[in-house]
C-alpha cells in the first residue's frame, strides 16, 4: 500500500488509537507504529489547513470536503428527500448532527454522486454534474488574475483573490445569499445602493431543500422592521428596532453571549447577531413557517430552543384588526384601544376581530390631542416616518401640523427615549404587554380629553395658547409675504397665492433675468433638444454652475398642471438615479432649472448608429440597473409611493460616466398609503411603453412603470425601439419578437451585434428573461421592483414569463381606431367611462 493510500485510510485516527495499535503489536513494530501516527498526524495538521481553500485548478468532488481553518464548518455534499437527491451545502464538522446552515443548488438537486465543485478563471462558483453541464452557477464577480474559494470559520464561503483576504474585498459570499438559515455575523436586510436584499426562504419540507412557501426579510417601506410571510401574507412582524431589540420580541435581551445589531445608513439596512466565540447558535426558518432560534450545548450533545416566533395567538399579524389591542392574557384576547369601539360589534361577539375597531368621536385636525397608551408593541410601520434627531416634543409638533398623521412615538428607547417615529395610516398590528412594550401616542378627538393624564391636560392648555399666538403671527407674515408677492408683480398660476405657492414649492426661486443670462437669453446655441414640455437649454449661473433650464411651451402638449406637477415631485425626492432639481422659476416663464447631465438622454445614444458604439454590455447592464434601483426608489422608499406614468429612453438621463437618471415627473402620480392602484379618464404615456390596463382602462399602478421598465429592458438591450420594429419573418413589434426567441430557446439572437464581443451572458440572458417578466399582459404576473433590484443582483431562479402585453402594437390600435400613431411622444388620451 502506498503512503499516500496509507494517509487516507488512517485519516481520522487519534492518538489513543494510535497507542492501542502500539500495544498490540511487538515492541520493535510498536516503534514504527507510533512513529508512523506522529507522522500521519502532522501531514493532517498540514493538510487540513490547506483543505479551506481551493485554486482555480483544484476541484471538490462528491466524497470531498472543504473544511474551515479552525475546524468549525465544513463543506461538501449530502443527501435529501425521498427518493434521495445530492446538494452542495455547509454544515457545523464539530456538532454530531449534521445540522445544514447553508445550500447551493436548492432548486436543481443532482440524480448522483458525480458533482464536481470548483471555481472557474473568471471568479464564479460552478457546481458541475456529472456530463460536466452546468448545475448551479454563481453570479460573476469582478475579474481578477488568482480567484480562490475558501470556507470561512464564520461558516462563509467566499471567493476572493489569492493575495488579499479583507472582507470589504471579498467578490462574493455566500452571506449574501442565505437560504433558511442565519448564524452569527451575516447580515439580513438591503444594500441600499445596489438593491441587494438578503433575506431567508424555508425549506420546502423537513427533508426537501428546496424553496419552500415561507420568507423572513427586512421590509424597508417606511421605518424597517422584519416581516415573516407566507407567500404575500404577512404572518408575523417583528415590529420596529427600538435600540435594544425589535418592538415585538420583548424576550430579545442584549447579554454578555449574544449582542444584536441594526445598522441604517444611506447605504445599508441591516441585522445581524453576533456571538462569543463558542457560543454556537443560529436561527432557522422552519418549513411550517416558524422562526426558532437554537443554541448548542456540549452538555446534552443536542440543540435547545432558545427563541420562537410567532409564539402565541397575539403575535398573528393583524389578529385584532385596525386600532384593535390583543393581550394573551386576558379573554377574549382582543379589545379596542380606548376611545376606540368595534367596527360591527355582532362580528366581535362571535369573536371576529378581523375588521378591527373605529373612533368613537370624529377627527378635527386643529383640535385633536394626542393620548398616551403605553406597554405597546408599536404599530405596522409601512406607512411611517422617521427622524433620528428629532426628541418627543418636536415629534409631537411635527405630528400635530399634518392632519394625516395618526401617532408618534420615540425611535429609540435609551437613555430616555430619542427620534421621532410617525405614523400616517390606520394603526394596525398592536399588542398590550404586561411589563415590556413602549409608549406610543394616538391621535385623538378633543372630547377624549378625559383619556388625558391631569398633568398632560395643563401641558395641552399651554400648548393650545401657544397655537393661537402661533396662528396669529402666521396672519401677520402671510400678510406681509403677500404684499412682497404683489410689489415683485409675480405672476402666480391661477387660483394660487404667493406664500402657497412658495411652501408648495418648497425649493429656491429664480429670477428670470438670472436664468435669461445664464442661457445667454435662451439662445439658440444654448438650446439642448425639445420634447413634450417645451425646449431646454443649457446654462451657466454666475458662480460657474452648469444647469439645464427647461421652458414650459406657449403651445406645450403638457401644461401648467404638469409643471406644478414635476415641482412638487422632484424637488423632494434624493436619490443618485433621480435627475435633481435645483429650483424654479415662476415669473413671466414658468422655468424648472435641473443639474445638467452633460450625455443628454439615453435615447440619443441607444438608437443612434453613430453614438450607441459608446454603449458597451457594461455600461447598458449599469443602466438596466441604475432605472430599476430609481424606479424602486420612486415606489418604495420615497415618503410616497410615486408613479411615474412615462418611463422611456428619451427621460433617462445619462451623466459623465453613463449612469441613469430618471427624468420628466409632469405626468408623475403620487399614492399615499396602502393605495396600490387608482383609475384615470386621463390616459396620459407613451406609445409603446404604455402598460395595456392602462392604455385601455385607465387603470394606472406601480405596475404600470413596471410594464415600462421591461419595455425599456428589451430595447436596452436590443438598441432596436419597440415601436416601429420590423422583422422579414413576422409582424410583432420587439416585445412580440423577444418572447418569440425566448419560447424558441434563441434570446441571445435579441442582443445588439454591437455588444455580442462584449455582453456577459448570463447577465443578457438574464436581463431579456426579466425584460419579459415585466411586460406580463396581467398585472399580477409582473414582479415588482423590489423583485426585479433583487432579481437582477443575484442568481435566484427565475419564472417563466407569460405571453406579453401588447404582442403586436395594433392590438392597442384596433380597440382604439379613433387614436392615432405618433412616434415616441407623450400622449394624452380621453376615454369614456
Amino acid at each position: 500500500m502506498t503512503l499516500k493510500c496509507t494517509i487516507l485510510k488512517l485519516w481520522h485516527l487519534s492518538v489513543p488509537a494510535c497507542q492501542v495499535l502500539a500495544l498490540q503489536v511487538s515492541r520493535p513494530q510498536a516503534f514504527v507504529a507510533l512513529s508512523m501516527c506522529l507522522v500521519l498526524f502532522s501531514c493532517n495538521a498540514l493538510l487540513s489547513n490547506a483543505l479551506d481553500t481551493i485554486a482555480t485548478d483544484q476541484s471538490i468532488r462528491d466524497g470531498e470536503n472543504l473544511l474551515s481553518a479552525g475546524g468549525t464548518f465544513e463543506l461538501g455534499f449530502f443527501s435529501a428527500g425521498n427518493p434521495p437527491k445530492r446538494y452542495l451545502g455547509i454544515w457545523y464538522k464539530k456538532i454530531t448532527t449534521r445540522t445544514i446552515v447553508w445550500v447551493a443548488n436548492r432548486v436543481a438537486p443532482l440524480a448522483d454522486a458525480s458533482g464536481a465543485f470548483r471555481v472557474t478563471t473568471h471568479g464564479s462558483l460552478v457546481l458541475l454534474d456529472g456530463n460536466g453541464s452546468d448545475i448551479w452557477l454563481s453570479n460573476a464577480p469582478i475579474p481578477v488574475r488568482n480567484p480562490v474559494v475558501q470556507l470561512l470559520d464564520s461558516g462563509n464561503l467566499v471567493v476572493r483573490d489569492a493575495e488579499g483576504s479583507d472582507p470589504n474585498n471579498f467578490l462574493w459570499q455566500s452571506f449574501d445569499y442565505p437560504t433558511d438559515t442565519l448564524v452569527a455575523g451575516m447580515k439580513l436586510g438591503w444594500n441600499r445602493t445596489s438593491g441587494f436584499n438578503r433575506h431567508l426562504t424555508s425549506w420546502k419540507s423537513i427533508d426537501d431543500p428546496s424553496p419552500g412557501n415561507f420568507t423572513f426579510q427586512l421590509d424597508p417601506n417606511g421605518y424597517p422592521q422584519e416581516l415573516l410571510k407566507q407567500g404575500s401574507d404577512i404572518k408575523f412582524r417583528t415590529g420596529p428596532w427600538n435600540g435594544l431589540r425589535w418592538s415585538g420580541i420583548p424576550n430579545l435581551n442584549p447579554n454578555p453571549y449574544y449582542r444584536y445589531e441594526f445598522v441604517l445608513n444611506e447605504g445599508e439596512m441591516y441585522y445581524r447577531e453576533l456571538l462569543n466565540s463558542w457560543v454556537i447558535s443560529r436561527m432557522i426558518l422552519m418549513p411550517n413557517g416558524m422562526l426558532q432560534r437554537f443554541t448548542w450545548i456540549d452538555r446534552t450533545q443536542g440543540w435547545t430552543l432558545y427563541i420562537s416566533c410567532p409564539i402565541d395567538q397575539c403575535d398573528n399579524y393583524a389578529s385584532c384588526g385596525a386600532y384593535g389591542s390583543c393581550r394573551v392574557d386576558t379573554s377574549p384576547v382582543c379589545r379596542c384601544l380606548k376611545g376606540f369601539v368595534p367596527r360591527f360589534s355582532q362580528e366581535w361577539d362571535i369573536l371576529d376581530w378581523s375588521n378591527g375597531c373605529v373612533r368613537r368621536n370624529a377627527l378635527d385636525c386643529e383640535k385633536d390631542i394626542f393620548v398616551k397608551y403605553s406597554r405597546l408593541k408599536l404599530p405596522d410601520t409601512q406607512s411611517s416616518w422617521f427622524n433620528e434627531s428629532m426628541n418627543l416634543q418636536e415629534c409631537e409638533v411635527v405630528c400635530m401640523k399634518n392632519c394625516s398623521c395618526m401617532a408618534y412615538s420615540n425611535l429609540d428607547i435609551r437613555d430616555g427615549g430619542s427620534g421621532c417615529l410617525l405614523w400616517f395610516d390606520k394603526l394596525i398590528d398592536i399588542r398590550e404587554y404586561s411589563d415590556y412594550g413602549q409608549d406610543l401616542y394616538i391621535r385623538m378627538a378633543a372630547s377624549e380629553s378625559a383619556l388625558l393624564p391631569s398633568h398632560q391636560k395643563k401641558h395641552k392648555l399651554v400648548m393650545g395658547l401657544a397655537v393661537s399666538f402661533g396662528y396669529v403671527f402666521l396672519i401677520l407674515v402671510l400678510t406681509i409675504r403677500v404684499l412682497q408677492c404683489k410689489k415683485k408683480k409675480m405672476k402666480l398660476p391661477e387660483g394660487d397665492n404667493c406664500e402657497n405657492q412658495k411652501e408648495d414649492l418648497d425649493l429656491p426661486l429664480f429670477d428670470l433675468s438670472t436664468v435669461a443670462i445664464a442661457t445667454n437669453y435662451f439662445s439658440s446655441d444654448n438650446k439642448l433638444g425639445e420634447g413634450g414640455f417645451g425646449p431646454v437649454y443649457k446654462g451657466v449661473l454666475r458662480g460657474g454652475q452648469i444647469i439645464a433650464v427647461k421652458m414650459l411651451s406657449k403651445n406645450s402638449r403638457q401644461g401648467l398642471h404638469e409643471f406644478k406637477n414635476e415641482v412638487l415631485y422632484v424637488s423632494k425626492l434624493q436619490h443618485r438615479n433621480l435627475v435633481k432639481l435645483l429650483g424654479c422659476c415662476i415669473e413671466e416663464e414658468k422655468l424648472l432649472i435641473y443639474e445638467f447631465v452633460p450625455n443628454r438622454s439615453l435615447d440619443s445614444f441607444l438608437f443612434d448608429p453613430t453614438q450607441r458604439e459608446q454603449l458597451d454590455w457594461s455600461a447598458r447592464f449599469n443602466i438596466i440597473n441604475g432605472i430599476a434601483r430609481g424606479l424602486l426608489y420612486l415606489h418604495q422608499d420615497s415618503r410616497l409611493r410615486i408613479i411615474h406614468r412615462d418611463i422611456k429612453a428619451s427621460n433617462v438621463l445619462l451623466d459623465c460616466e453613463m449612469n441613469p437618471k430618471i427624468s420628466d415627473f409632469g405626468l408623475a402620480k403620487s399614492f399615499a398609503g396602502n393605495e396600490t392602484q387608482a383609475n384615470t379618464n386621463r390616459v396620459v404615456g407613451t406609445y409603446g411603453y404604455m402598460s395595456p390596463e392602462y392604455a385601455l382602462d385607465g387603470v394606472f399602478s406601480t405596475k404600470s412603470d413596471v410594464f415600462s421598465y421591461g419595455v425599456l429592458v428589451l430595447e436596452i438591450v436590443s438598441g432596436k425601439r419597440n415601436r416601429g420594429f420590423h422583422h422579414p419573418d413576422h409582424d410583432h413589434n420587439l416585445l412580440g419578437h423577444a418572447w418569440r426567441l425566448f419560447t424558441e430557446g434563441r434570446s441571445m439572437q435579441l442582443l445588439d451585434k454591437l455588444v455580442q464581443n462584449s455582453c456577459s451572458t448570463s447577465e443578457a440572458l438574464r436581463s431579456i428573461h426579466i425584460g419579459l417578466l415585466c411586460v406580463q399582459r396581467c398585472l399580477n404576473d409582473r414582479p415588482s421592483m423590489s423583485t426585479v433590484v433583487m432579481m437582477l443582483g443575484s442568481d435566484i431562479e427565475l419564472p417563466l414569463p407569460k405571453e406579453p402585453g401588447f404582442f403586436n402594437e395594433r392590438n392597442l390600435l384596433q380597440e382604439n381606431p379613433s387614436q392615432s400613431q405618433p412616434n415616441e411622444i407623450t400622449m394624452t388620451l380621453l376615454f369614456a367611462r
